[in-house]
């Protein structure tokens, strides 16, 4: 499933939804978590209507059963994804930055990393110069 992430990309930092304790001190992960949750209620990724796909997806990281991934509010499964996208961002950030493109990110760096697994290639520009997260296996 494509998520289209372009507004997310263009208007929030994702340092605040993925970061470690030597950024945040020991609360790192509960302080990510909760702007997540936050971001969440703005948020419209994951739907009643898609839903499957994202527990089918989650269900394949073997972190959690059935019963529990099926017991999270919507909200929250927006802020798993808003975390993951996030990850995968800053690692683009990181690893293929450009000061060409609009996004300030090399894509055609990222699609070579990707090519040899340094990088999920996860987040990728679209032909349509939007930006897309692949929620998939």
């Amino acid at each position: 499933m494509e998520i289209d992430i372009t507004d997310f990309v263009k208007n929030e930092d994702p340092c605040e939804f993925s970061a470690s304790q030597a950024e945040l001190g020991r609360n790192a992960g509960e302080i990510t978590w909760g702007n997540a949750v936050n971001q969440a209620s703005y948020t419209d990724w994951i739907t009643a209507e898609n839903r499957d796909e994202f527990e089918a997806w989650v269900k394949e990281f073997g972190a959690w059963d059935e019963d529990h991934i099926k017991g999270w509010s919507l909200d929250e499964c927006n802020a798993l994804v808003i975390q993951y996208v996030s990850g995968d961002l800053r690692e683009l950030n990181s690893l293929c930055p450009s000061s060409k493109d609009e996004f300030g990110i090399s894509w055609k760096k990222a699609e070579f990393l990707s090519h040899r697994g340094t990088i999920s290639g996860n987040v990728y520009k679209g032909d349509d110069g939007r930006i897309y997260f692949y929620l998939g296996n």
